[in-house]
């Protein structure tokens, strides 16, 4: 197994210009121009792309967004999670572990992951340990979503209504004030 460092990418015109190299650059489907574009401030280290590079050049990339527990419509017990977004690997550079690399990175963070499966790519995601969500036509709005689960978590039940839980922190606290 190859060990590849995953690096946070600074928004930036350089990362912008880095981008332009993936073939899904200008695809609405995975295109991080608009992404990027929008947060553009010279060297900010809180950006949620990440990437490899192979010497100077950035040969694999993704978007890892942390949704807030309250929002959770994936997960039992609902928590904090990870939207994986946009995970690409440039041609030359495919099925020799990049991809891989950045999903075990994701997982490192030890939350659950939601992803949305592009079009034959399930067989990448089933070997990394992700399985179909059960489809719900209100919450998943045509995609295909994929999940991994830590230890200790499964998916929600269907039409389970995401679980506010800073409410229900808050109602404890007031009742044990009583």
């Amino acid at each position: 197994m190859n060990d590849y460092k995953v690096k946070r990418l600074l928004v930036n015109y350089k990362t912008l210009e880095e981008f332009k190299n993936f073939r899904e650059f200008g695809s609405a489907e995975l295109s991080m121009k608009g992404d990027l574009e929008a947060n553009i401030i010279e060297n900010d280290s809180e950006s949620p792309f990440y990437g490899i590079y192979y010497g100077k050049k950035l040969v694999a990339r993704m978007s890892l967004y942390r949704i807030a527990g309250k929002f959770d419509r994936y997960f039992d017990p609902p928590q904090d999670y990870l939207e994986l977004w946009k995970l690409e690997v440039l041609e030359p550079y495919r099925k020799q572990g990049y991809g891989e690399a950045l999903v075990n990175f994701a997982k490192s963070f030890e939350l659950p992951i939601k992803t949305n499966a592009r079009q034959g790519s399930s067989e990448f995601w089933n070997h990394m340990g992700f399985e179909a969500a059960t489809y719900d036509a209100s919450r998943d709005r045509g995609e295909s979503p994929f999940v991994w689960y830590p230890a200790g978590v499964h998916e929600q039940s269907s039409g389970q209504e995401p679980i506010n839980v800073e409410a229900t922190e808050q109602a404890k606290h007031e009742k044990d004030e009583d």
